[in-house]
This record gives structure tokens, C-alpha cells and sequence, in this order.
């Protein structure tokens, strides 16, 4: 058994099919067949159902799997501690976000991080927390921008600030004059939300009493933002993001009590590159954020 067939193993359970595996491994499918079929005769049971158009994991092979892929991860740990040891900077940092965090702290976070760290480059993604969560607990990622609350064995935490949430509405209507408008208010108002999935929109139902959403398939505050100039409902936006979404047709104003969230960032506790990680940390924590409050 070595590393390159539990790669192999790996492979085959995610595409489920043999062609497709050897492909996404760059071996010929009987180099990957003769790889499996190894390790069933060393595990002593049949890891996969066999089938004409594709193959199906069974119990044995869902467990043998599983701990497959630890043991890849932690090679990977050692070939990054390894580097690690010659220079922390010499790989890009993978670093994740939420969608309603990474258009409002990516602009300014790439130029300052480059006179901050010249060296150190970024690879950037932003996504659902729930992904996020996955590619870090899967080391797909190595840190991750998210909103508390957040729970994920084995990994550390930097607040990095708190803002509040601002309700967006068109500048022609009745409430756009007043310094704020009462939670309790929004209950009755014609009120749009991102789509399921978007942690942002748990955080408002969660914090304001929007009882009465009249869409909700939102997939973007940029997309929200256009409905709201159309007169369609109005929207709550995060503090960060209110200097790139208002124009001349829209306005904000503030919500008592004031929804908030607190932004965080996270990564594995034994991730090898603390340096690196700092770097980025000081960073994060030097650009400066509309809207945020001290975590």
C-alpha cells in the first residue's frame, strides 16, 4: 500500500467512475484498476460495488476511505512543514471568504498585503460558510473569513471587527430622511432576502423580526441592490458594504437596535506557517473598514 493508491482510492470514490478516476490521476484505467484491486486483496474486502456506467462505494470501502483521506492530509501536513521550514511565504496563502465579506475586504486587502509582505502572494475564494468550513477542515483552504457564531474542532480564531447592519432603501422613500428606523418596523416591510444558503441572511432572521420576506432568492447584495432601486422591497446590507452599494438612487439608514455580526478569521491550529499567517492577520487588522467597529 502506498500513498499513490490511496490516492488512487480517493479519486475513485469521489468521480465514481474508473475512466474518469485514472484521468483525474493521470494514469492509465489499468494502472488504476490493478491498484484497487490491490488494495482489496490487502484489506481483504471488496471496497467498491462494480457497475456498467459507474461504481459504488460500499460500507467497507465508505470507512477505509474516509480514513484514507486523513492520511493524505497528513502527508500533505508534513510535505507543507516541510516547506515550511525553508520558507513560510514561498506558497500562496489560500484564503477563503463569505460572500458578503470578500468584495468589501479583497480590494483593500491585496495592495496592503503587498507592501506589508511583498513576498507573500494570495489565492482567493469566496463562498458559502459551509463550503468554506469544509475546504478548511479538508486543507483545501488555510484561512477563512466568516461570521461568528462558528464552531470547527482543532482550529483558532482572530476577531477581526464588528458591524452593524443598515437597512437599504430607495432615497424617494418615506423613512430615507430619518436617523434610523426600529427593528420592529421591518416585521411589515416588503423586505428582500439572499437566497437559502447565505449564512447573511440566517444572521438577519436571526437578529431582526423579518416575518414577512417577499423574495428570497436573492443570490448577491449587488442583485438585491438593483431591486431595491426598482422599487421591489428593501433590504438590509452590511455596514463594510454600504460604500460600494449606494449610488444616487439609494440611501442607508441605521436600524435600533442595531443588528451586528462579528467577523472573524480562522485557520487549523497546526497549520505549519505561522509567519504567514501573522502577516496576514496584521494585515486584515491594518486595512481600514467602513462601517466596523473594534471586535
Amino acid at each position: 500500500m502506498t500513498l499513490t493508491d490511496l490516492r488512487y482510492l480517493v479519486t475513485l470514490a469521489e468521480v465514481k467512475h474508473f475512466a474518469r478516476a485514472a484521468g483525474v490521476c493521470f494514469v492509465s484505467q489499468p494502472t488504476l484498476s490493478i491498484a484497487i484491486r490491490k488494495l482489496e486483496d490487502e484489506f481483504g474486502a471488496a471496497l467498491f460495488e462494480r457497475h456498467r456506467h459507474e461504481v459504488l462505494v460500499t460500507p467497507a470501502g465508505e470507512r477505509l476511505v474516509e480514513q484514507a483521506r486523513r492520511v493524505l492530509q497528513e502527508a500533505d501536513l508534513l510535505k507543507d512543514m516541510a516547506r515550511a521550514e525553508r520558507d513560510e511565504f514561498a506558497q500562496p496563502l489560500r484564503l477563503g471568504a463569505i460572500f458578503t465579506v470578500a468584495p468589501y475586504i479583497f480590494p483593500a486587502l491585496v495592495p496592503a498585503l503587498h507592501r506589508n509582505a511583498p513576498s507573500l502572494l494570495l489565492y482567493l475564494e469566496e463562498n458559502y460558510t459551509h463550503v468554506l468550513t469544509e475546504k478548511l477542515a479538508n486543507g483545501e483552504l488555510d484561512v477563512i473569513l466568516v461570521a461568528e457564531p462558528f464552531d470547527l474542532p482543532e482550529t483558532q480564531v482572530q476577531p477581526l471587527f464588528n458591524e452593524e447592519f443598515r437597512l437599504l432603501l430607495p432615497r424617494d422613500h418615506a423613512w430615507a430622511g430619518r436617523d434610523c428606523v426600529n427593528a420592529a418596523e421591518l416585521n411589515e416591510a416588503p423586505m428582500l432576502m439572499l437566497g437559502e444558503g447565505h449564512c447573511f441572511r440566517d444572521q438577519i432572521l436571526a437578529v431582526c423580526p423579518v416575518s414577512h420576506a417577499r423574495l428570497s432568492n436573492g443570490n448577491s447584495l449587488e442583485t438585491l441592490r438593483y431591486m431595491v432601486a426598482n422599487g421591489l422591497g428593501l433590504t438590509l446590507i452590511p455596514a463594510i458594504g454600504e460604500p460600494f452599494l449606494l449610488n444616487d438612487s439609494l440611501t442607508a439608514v441605521r436600524v435600533e437596535p442595531a443588528p451586528h455580526r462579528r467577523i472573524i478569521a480562522v485557520w487549523r491550529r497546526r497549520f505549519p506557517r505561522p509567519k504567514a499567517i501573522r502577516a496576514l492577520l496584521d494585515t486584515l487588522q491594518s486595512v481600514p473598514v467602513p462601517g466596523s467597529l473594534p471586535p
